[in-house]
């Protein structure tokens, strides 16, 4: 196996159907502009609540990709 590196970015979904559908809202939204998405992982979760009722679900996830090459010479620069 090769050697890699793998950034971690820490992102927060949310939704107002249900904790599973903020997390993909997150991997989703993040998958149009990162490329090579490996793992996400579950940090936290939690409720936004007003008048007492449930407004929306949170999830916070650290998100994996495989740093590059290239991006990695270009910012050497």
């Amino acid at each position: 196996m090769a050697e890699s590196v793998y950034k971690v970015l820490e992102l927060i979904g949310t939704s107002t159907k249900s904790w599973e559908d903020a997390a993909m809202v997150a991997v989703n939204r993040a998958s149009r502009t990162l490329r090579d998405l490996r793992v996400a992982e579950v940090v936290e979760q939690d409720l936004v609540i007003e008048g007492g009722k449930v407004e929306a679900f949170r999830t916070k996830l650290k998100v994996s990709f495989k740093y590059e090459e290239e991006v990695a010479r270009k910012k050497a620069r």
